[in-house]
C-alpha cells in the first residue's frame, strides 16, 4: 500500500524559487527558496504591522493556532466514531492536506476533476469527489489512473438514471478495467443536487448495480445545502439520509457501506444521526482555519477552535470623519459570508468592498491614521485562501515556519 500521499513532492515545495509571482512577500525573498526563508525565520509580523519589507496586502496563517485547530478536530473525531475526509478544496494546499492526512483523515475531499488531478499530481490515495461526474473527457482520465495504480482509491456521487448511464458509456469507451466506486445522493427539496425521493434513489442504486463500470458502495449527502443556520432543518435532512443509508444497505457492494456528510457547521449533527452499522465519514473543511465571522456562529467547536487566517492590510486615506479606506479588497479576502472583522477595533466594521479597497466605519472613539497597518479577521476561509498564490506561516514572535503553497 502506498502512502497517503507523496512526501516527496510535497516536500519539494520547499525547494521552488520565490519571486513577484506571489503578492505581498518582501522582494528580498524572491530568488530564495521557501527552505532558505524559514531557516531565517524573519520576522514577518510586529506590533505595528508588517516587517521584513513586505507589503500589503498580505494573506497570513498562525502556526499555533492551525496545529491547535488540526489536534482538536482529530480528538473530536476520535471521541465521536466517526471519520474524516476534510473538503480541501478550502485551501488546494499540498502541504496542509499532508497534515490533515498526518493527523488521522481517511481521504481527502474536493469538488472538481481538475482538484482532483491536483491531489494525484501530489500522489494523495484516497480521494473523494463530493459532486457528480459526467464529463466523458474527465472520465476517460480517471480510468487510466484508476488502472494504472491499484492503490488509488477514488469515490463520487451519483443521482439519477441518466448520469450513471453516462458514465458507464465513457467508462467503456475509455477500456476502464476497474469500476468506479459511487454514493448515491441524497437531495432536498430546493437544495443542490441529490435524489429527491425514495424511488429516486431506489432508481438510481438499480441502475449502478446494472453498471459494469460502477460500484454502489454507500450513500452520501450535503446537511447545509440550504442554509448554514437552521440546525432543525440539517437534522430532519440527515434522518432522510439516515432512512437512505439503510434502504440502500443491503444492495452495497462492499462489506461496510460508506455513509458521508458533514460540512463545518453540523458534523455534531451528523455523527448524531448517522451513527450506525456503516463508516460514518465527514467532510469537513473549514475546521482547520475557522474564522471570527460564519463558522464562529456555527461551528460546533467553535469554543475550541481558533481563527488561523488574517489579512493584513494599510488605511490609504482618512477621507471624511469616521471612514477611513484601506487597501484590501475583494481581490484579497472573502465577503460571500460576511465581510472582514477589523479584529483590534472591536467598535468599527467593514461596510463594503471594492476590488482593492474597503470601507471602515470607525467606531465613535476609535481612531487610524493614514499608513497605520490593520488586522482582519475573515468569514469563510474558502474564498480567501483562493485569493493567494503563497501564504506566510508565522509563530507567536511573528517569525516566518513555513511558506504555504495553494494550487486554485
Amino acid at each position: 500500500m502506498t502512502a497517503p500521499i507523496n512526501a516527496a513532492a510535497v516536500a519539494a515545495l520547499s525547494d521552488e524559487p520565490l519571486d513577484w509571482r506571489f503578492k505581498g512577500i518582501p522582494a528580498s525573498w524572491w530568488g530564495r527558496s521557501t527552505r532558505e526563508v524559514c531557516a531565517q525565520a524573519p520576522r514577518l509580523l510586529h506590533d505595528r504591522g508588517l516587517a521584513d519589507g513586505a507589503v500589503g496586502p498580505l494573506g497570513v496563517l498562525r502556526a499555533d493556532a492551525l496545529t491547535g485547530n488540526l489536534d482538536t478536530m482529530a480528538r473530536w473525531c476520535r471521541e465521536h466514531d466517526v471519520e474524516l475526509a476534510p473538503h480541501v478544496k478550502t485551501h488546494m494546499a499540498p502541504q496542509l492536506m499532508a497534515r490533515q492526512l498526518a493527523a488521522g483523515a481517511c481521504a481527502l475531499t474536493v469538488a472538481t476533476i481538475s482538484q482532483v488531478r491536483t491531489l494525484r499530481a501530489f500522489g494523495v490515495r484516497d480521494v473523494v469527489l463530493a459532486n457528480q461526474l459526467v464529463d466523458p473527457v474527465a472520465l476517460g482520465w480517471l480510468a487510466v489512473e484508476l488502472d494504472a495504480d491499484a492503490d488509488f482509491s477514488f469515490v463520487c456521487w451519483v443521482d439519477s438514471p441518466r448520469g450513471v448511464e453516462t458514465m458507464t458509456r465513457a467508462l467503456t469507451d475509455a477500456g476502464a478495467d476497474r469500476a468506479v466506486d459511487v454514493c448515491v445522493e441524497v437531495g432536498m427539496a430546493g437544495g443542490r443536487t441529490g435524489c429527491r425521493t425514495p424511488e429516486d434513489l431506489d432508481a438510481v442504486a438499480r441502475a449502478v448495480l446494472a453498471s459494469p463500470r460502477l460500484r454502489l458502495v454507500g450513500v452520501a449527502g450535503y446537511e447545509a445545502a440550504l442554509s448554514h443556520d437552521e440546525p432543525g432543518e440539517a437534522r430532519a435532512y440527515l434522518k432522510a439520509v439516515r432512512a437512505a443509508a439503510a434502504r440502500l444497505a443491503p444492495l452495497v457492494e462492499i462489506d461496510r457501506p460508506v455513509v458521508t456528510a458533514g460540512g463545518s457547521s453540523y458534523f455534531d449533527v451528523v455523527a448524531e444521526e448517522l451513527a450506525g452499522p456503516w463508516r460514518t465519514i465527514l467532510r469537513s473543511g473549514c475546521y482547520l482555519t475557522h474564522d471570527v465571522g460564519l463558522y464562529a456562529r456555527t461551528s460546533p467547536l467553535r469554543a475550541e477552535l481558533r481563527p488561523a487566517l488574517s489579512v493584513w492590510a494599510q488605511v490609504l486615506s482618512c477621507p471624511e470623519p469616521g471612514l477611513a479606506l484601506v487597501g484590501m479588497g475583494r481581490r484579497d479576502v472573502s465577503f460571500d459570508q460576511g465581510l472582514p472583522v477589523p479584529r483590534r477595533l472591536p467598535d468599527s466594521r467593514v461596510t463594503r468592498l471594492n476590488d482593492q479597497h474597503a470601507y471602515l466605519m470607525l467606531g465613535a472613539a476609535e481612531r487610524v491614521e493614514v499608513g497605520d497597518w490593520l488586522e482582519f479577521g475573515i468569514s469563510h476561509p474558502c474564498t480567501t485562501f483562493d485569493k493567494w498564490q503563497l501564504i506566510p506561516m508565522v509563530d507567536e514572535q511573528g517569525r516566518v515556519v513555513d511558506l504555504i503553497r495553494t494550487f486554485f
